[in-house]
């Protein structure tokens, strides 16, 4: 367990130096662009945001809060539930985001060059098993 997290934990600050790299350009830090993919599909909620990403209903707020304030996205009334507000990006965040998406599928085709297409969708879907047994054998409230 302990290798895993350790890697894990090296692996997460690969990632996030190569976003902040990415994300600047536009105007964002990496845990914008993440708080803004997580409801380009659809509009969420802060604290469906902060399961969706696994990251602390507290952080998702002020980075919303901080997007909000920006221009880059906006609240919406939520039918099902009066005080949770959804949040969506606006046209300015989706522009944002569709500026970084050139650097981020030039970053991918790299990590497939030196990987290997099949090698690195092995990996995803290792990780995607790991996170789903993290989520059975700890479960959060």
């Amino acid at each position: 367990m302990a290798t895993a997290a350790i890697t894990s934990f090296k692996l997460n600050g690969q990632f996030l130096a190569i976003a902040e790299e990415l994300a600047g350009p536009a105007g964002l830090t990496a845990a914008w662009w993440q708080v803004l993919g997580a409801v380009l599909r659809e509009p969420l909620t802060v604290a469906g945001i902060a399961r969706e990403m696994g990251i602390t209903r507290q952080s998702v707020q002020r980075i919303a809060d901080i997007l909000a304030d920006r221009g880059l996205a906006e609240y919406l009334p939520n039918p099902a539930h009066r005080r949770a507000k959804l949040l969506t990006p606006t046209a300015g965040g989706r522009a944002a985001i569709a500026r970084i998406s050139p650097g981020a599928a030039a970053a991918a085709a790299q990590l497939v060059k030196v990987l290997g297409e099949q090698p690195l969708a092995d990996a995803v879907a290792t990780l995607r098993s790991l996170s789903a047994a993290l989520e059975e054998a700890f479960p959060r409230p």
